[in-house]
This record gives C-alpha cells, structure tokens and sequence, in this order.
C-alpha cells in the first residue's frame, strides 16, 4: 500500500474518532464551575467544563443480569474499563478494589467494566491474579462505544448523582495516592451532596 493512502486512511480514522468524542460530549447538562481543586497525582484526570448527559446504555454482570448505570444514580459514579489483555491494569484493579472498600459507606459506586470480546476469559483472569471478588460488568459487543471512546484503557470515567458525564483519566493514574480519597470526597460534596439538594429545591 502506497504510503499516500496510508496517511490518508490514518487522516480519515483520526477525523472519525474526532468525530465520534465530539458526538458523545455534545450534550451539555450544566457548568461544572466552579472547579474543585485538583491534587497534583490528578492531573492525568478531565475535569470537564460542562456535565454532559449520555445514552442509555445496557451491560452485563458476570451473574449474566442486564446492568446499567441508571441502577447507581443517587452516588457518584467510577466507572473504570479494562480487559484481561490489558497490562497496566494490573496495577489499577487493586486500587480500584480499594477505593470501593474505602466508600462503602459513602454516596459513591465503582464500576469495573471490561472490554473484553471474550467474556469467559474475565472470571478465571480474575482469579488467576488473586483479584476475586471483583464485581465487574461485561462489555463484549463494545456499547461503551455509545458513551465513550474505549480506545486507550484503562480508563476511567466519572458521573455525577444524575447520571451525567463529569470527568475522564485516559491511561494509568495512581489511584492509590493519599489525596485521591480527599478529592473524591470532594466531589461526592459537589456532585451528589449539593446537586441533590439543588434539585430537591427547585
């Protein structure tokens, strides 16, 4: 193949995926301003300027149940992608294990969902990595894709008490940092606390 086509091919992909990330984050709910202060171990992560409200997507639990993310409104949402393929995720399913433990008790839901086409890897890599129980949901046919674009995992995708798309980390963050918890505190205050108590007064 002439190298031409090539960078045309490349130039169209690329323009498809500008495309498709500018479609999901088109539709603006309201201005997250003002912003909470964000500890130096995050700045791999988007605080997003406007709330963006996303489509009704459906998932699998590994119990085999329709999941979605309507069933967590009311909490702060993590939702974290990552496949059994996917080497750097070794490192964050621990820490995401632990952020859930550390909110049990809070307004907060942390959602592992793998991207994984074949799903009957999923359980025994869990296992086989000393990672069970891991509630993870499962995506096989890639409908994440409708809400965000899961081409650099992992990833992690924040949502606020409504349902809509607040923040995004793309690639591996330190989860584990002694002020991830503050800010997640932080966020649940603003994004589940205070919106709450906006919408019940209106």
């Amino acid at each position: 193949m002439k190298p031409s086509l090539l960078c045309s091919l490349a130039l169209s992909a690329s323009l498809l995926c500008t495309t498709a990330i500018a479609d999901q984050f088109s539709n603006k709910a309201y201005s997250t301003a003002p912003k909470i202060e964000k500890p130096m171990i995050m700045t791999g992560y988007t605080d997003m300027d406007w709330a963006r409200s996303v489509r009704d997507v459906t998932f699998t639990d590994l119990q085999g149940n329709s999941v979605s993310f309507a069933d967590h409104k009311g909490k702060l949402l993590m939702v974290n992608l990552w496949a059994t393929w996917c080497s750097p995720c070794l490192k964050e399913i621990p820490m995401m294990k632990k952020i859930a433990e550390a909110n049990k008790d809070n307004p907060f839901a942390m959602i592992p969902i793998s991207i994984d086409e074949h799903q009957e890897l999923v359980e025994p890599f869990l296992e086989k990595y000393g990672f069970s129980p891991y509630d993870t949901w499962l995506d096989p046919n890639s409908d994440i894709e409708e809400i965000f674009p899961a081409n650099i995992i992992p990833a992690t995708i924040m949502f606020d008490a409504r349902g809509n798309m607040i923040g995004f980390a793309r690639g591996l963050l330190d989860w584990s940092d002694k002020d991830v918890q503050p800010y997640l505190e932080k966020m649940m205050q603003k994004y589940v606390v205070e919106l709450l108590a906006e919408e019940d007064s209106e």
